[in-house]
């Protein structure tokens, strides 16, 4: 008995090994920087398991048009990584989203770092540095929230859409002060 549990344990071991190792695979920005690219990761896993969420950030943090967002993300059949590397290099080339995406769409197999090389974004500049800060602080605000829709409703217990309000004032958390900050600088 002690044998068949053994290796029912070790081949469901395998083949979760299998399911996280294909996982980890199957998301690679390539942006030629390590730790931008781990960060996208997150990004990517977050933006498939709280959809609205992300899409509000990116349209909020790059002024990324909605429609836009939605579009690459379901008709262009990009990763929410790569949705969120278009907008945020795109604003920091001051370039549009969408030029950004078609840019990268016509050399993919190249990956983002050459694309950003191509909007004027060069590894150790400025403006490679405050991208490099402004993915971090959005990966940030992702953890804080829960990686996933799932682990979003196991830690809250409920609705993986719900929104605690932590740390909003007792205004916003009873629905009062909807849209009191619209149109006011994010932290661009």
């Amino acid at each position: 008995m002690k044998t068949k549990s053994a290796i029912l344990v070790f081949a469901l071991g395998l083949a979760l090994s299998g399911v996280a190792s294909a996982q980890v695979i199957s998301y690679s920005p390539r942006t030629g920087d390590v730790w931008i690219d781990s960060q996208l990761g997150y990004v990517n896993d977050y933006g498939r398991g709280n959809r609205d969420y992300f899409v509000d950030d990116v349209v909020n943090s790059f002024g990324a048009p909605r429609y836009l967002v939605n579009e690459m993300l379901t008709k262009r059949n990009m990763s929410p990584g790569d949705v969120y590397y278009a907008c945020a290099l795109a604003y920091s080339a001051r370039r549009p989203c969408a030029d950004v995406a078609r840019s990268y769409e016509e050399n993919r197999g190249q990956g983002w770092g050459v694309v950003a090389m191509r909007m004027g974004i060069k590894p150790g500049s400025a403006e490679f540095h405050a991208l490099k800060e402004r993915v971090g602080k959005s990966n940030g605000r992702y953890k804080a929230r829960g990686t996933t829709t799932t682990t979003t409703t196991v830690l809250r217990g409920g609705d993986a859409h719900h929104d605690d309000n932590k740390g909003k004032g007792k205004d916003n958390a009873k629905g009062k002060d909807k849209g009191k900050d619209k149109g006011k600088d994010k932290g661009h």
